[in-house]
């Protein structure tokens, strides 16, 4: 039945297959032009879709039958005098947790009498709000043998601050004074034979105040991200003032699925000395810096990119000079083996603000009497690779080489010669300022050991080679650097550390215009090594005693020119953790 049904369906197909045929060979063999008007959009449709309603016919012709099973358990009773215990879970012992405290109180006292005090306090204002109490002193009354001058100093800080942590907005604002004293004693050998008269009329003493005030801002779900800004003023015992005003906001965005980050550096100098060496005029310096760093940043598992520049525009107020600098900001890393190895290399470079506040954080000795303007760091071009050798030692190689118009670098102030009308700092015993154009090749390595939470150790080394333009050396650079630091656990209440510095030898400049004196002669300070330690004792998570040691090999070396520095120091303190 359904074989004839399928016959007749093929012989009608067939039938108009063969009449289109015959249909469109007549239409071929005489072609005419015709003329078309469409008068509206061709619109296909499509017939509604219907279900077939048919289910196959299902012919099985095997049964198959189950087959019953018969079994039987036999019980067969076995004589035991085991009763079993009831099972108790194993009990795990819940870590409590580490209480903090929010104030801490050090006070230690050693020889060369020198004393060191600490004391911090937080105040919980509400959930997201609080407020510290930060106070330091650190002081001497000297001591160093074979020397002819007051060795004495001190620097003290109080510093508030206040916090707050909102769901989309966190702010932190504080403020702070510092006061430190001083004193030029070193004295080149010219002065063991100088008389009495002349020593006592050397006021060597000279004292810093400063001030500041800062704050920062952080917005979630904002093109703005962060800011900073701050302000700071910095006076001398000798009439010499400086105010520093910086402000760093950056935003971000997203440009075609890329994050731009912006960020804009403005920063303000403005300061005076009152005379100059030569005690021929006074010293004025304004300078105005801003920046624009634009930056692209792309990331994935393995490998992340910054890619950007920086533009400034640098305004000297003296001079009314303008300047305007571009500096590359580029930064590569990649992921080859895991955390085994990293490679990263990058060219950057900067306008340096240059300040009295930041030279004589690095050398107390500088005199009131400096030249200040910015550097400019051209290029700053490194390569290096990081990694971990183990999970228990980590390592970082890195070559680089930069180049710096103007580079500030520290030199001895030259020799006046004897006179009770002398200032403090006119008997070449302090340093000034000189500017030239370096470039610098350096090499650095360090490996980090993590042992266990109980110890750690560490060791770096840097070395550099310096191409200077106009000065004979690089003077008060050293060549070579190299730290090594541990900390450690002993016991539950036994805790340490220790650290061992080196630095190679650097050169100094003695000159003078005094007579058969006024040759320029080259001074080369020793390399040296020092090294510190300390041990301390818990009695309990409050209370705990420590010793300091510093300058172990006791070694009075000189880090500036004449300026010998403490023998072996120890200290003995205690620290005290509370809440009020």
């Amino acid at each position: 039945m359904l074989n004839q049904s399928l016959k007749i369906k093929l012989l009608v197909l067939g039938a108009i297959i063969f009449s289109f045929n015959t249909i469109s060979a007549q239409e071929e063999d005489n072609l005419g032009t015709e003329v078309v008007n469409i008068v509206k959009p061709y619109s296909p449709t499509i017939s509604d879709a219907f279900k077939v309603k048919e289910n196959p016919l299902m012919n099985d012709s095997t049964n198959t039958q189950k087959k019953e099973v018969n079994y039987s358990i036999f019980s067969v009773p076995v004589a035991s005098t085991f009763t079993p215990s009831k099972g108790k879970a194993t009990s795990v012992e819940k870590a409590k947790p580490l209480k903090l405290y929010d104030n801490y109180a050090t006070f230690g006292i050693g020889n060369y009498t020198n004393v060191l005090a600490e004391f911090y306090s937080n105040f919980e204002i509400s959930r997201t709000d609080n407020f510290g109490l930060f106070f330091k002193h650190n002081s001497s009354q000297g001591g160093i043998k074979d020397i002819l001058l007051d060795d004495k100093f001190y620097d003290t800080q109080l510093e508030g601050n206040y916090t707050s942590r909102q769901k989309d907005l966190n702010y932190a604002m504080s403020a702070g004074i510092k006061h430190q004293l001083f004193n030029w004693y070193g004295l080149n050998s010219l002065y063991n034979t100088a008389p009495p008269e002349i020593i006592n009329s050397i006021e060597a003493k000279h004292s810093y105040f400063s001030g500041f005030a800062e704050g920062s801002l952080m917005m979630e779900d904002s093109y703005f991200e962060k800011g900073t800004a701050s302000i700071s003023y910095l006076g001398d015992s000798f009439s010499s003032s400086e105010f520093n005003i910086k402000v760093k906001p950056e935003f971000a965005f997203d440009v075609l699925d890329f994050p731009l980050k912006i960020e804009v550096d403005v920063d303000y100098l403005s300061g005076n000395f009152k005379r100059d060496y030569s005690n021929t005029s006074a010293i004025k310096y304004g300078f105005l810096n801003a920046g624009i760093i634009p930056s692209y940043d792309y990331s994935t598992e393995d490998l992340s990119v910054s890619v950007g520049f920086g533009a400034y525009v640098s305004l000297n107020a003296e001079e009314s000079e303008t300047n305007f600098y571009v500096y590359p900001k580029i930064e590569v890393s990649y992921r080859l083996v895991d955390e085994l190895l990293i490679v990263y290399g990058g060219i950057d470079g900067s306008l340096e603000q240059n300040s009295y506040n930041n030279f004589k954080e690095e050398n107390p000795f500088v005199s009131p009497t400096l030249l200040i303007q910015p550097t400019n760091e051209l290029y700053n071009g490194f390569a290096g690779l990081k990694g971990k050798l183990s999970n228990a030692i980590g390592y970082n190689v890195r070559a680089s080489y930069a180049k710096e118009d103007d580079k500030a670098l520290f030199i001895s102030n030259y020799y006046k010669g004897q006179s009770t009308s002398n200032e403090g700092y006119e008997n070449g015993n302090s340093f000034t300022v000189v500017y030239d154009d370096h470039e610098t090749i350096s090499f650095f390595g360090e490996l980090i050991f993590e042992v266990s939470t109980n110890f750690n150790l560490g060791i770096n080394g840097t070395y550099n080679s310096y191409e200077i333009k106009y000065e004979i050396e690089p003077w008060n650079l050293p060549t070579i650097e190299a730290n090594l630091f541990t900390t450690f656990n002993i016991t539950e209440k036994f805790y340490g550390g220790a650290s061992l510095f080196f630095v190679g030898e650097r050169n100094d400049l003695f000159s003078s215009s005094i007579g058969t004196l006024s040759d320029i002669k080259v001074i080369t300070l020793d390399s040296y090594f020092d090294a510190n330690a300390h041990i301390g004792y818990r009695f309990n998570k409050q209370l705990s005693i420590f010793v300091k040691g510093s300058n172990l090999f006791g070694d009075n070396y000189q880090k500036w020119a004449n300026y010998k520095v403490q023998g072996i120091q120890g200290m003995l303190g205690a620290s005290y953790k509370f809440d009020w």
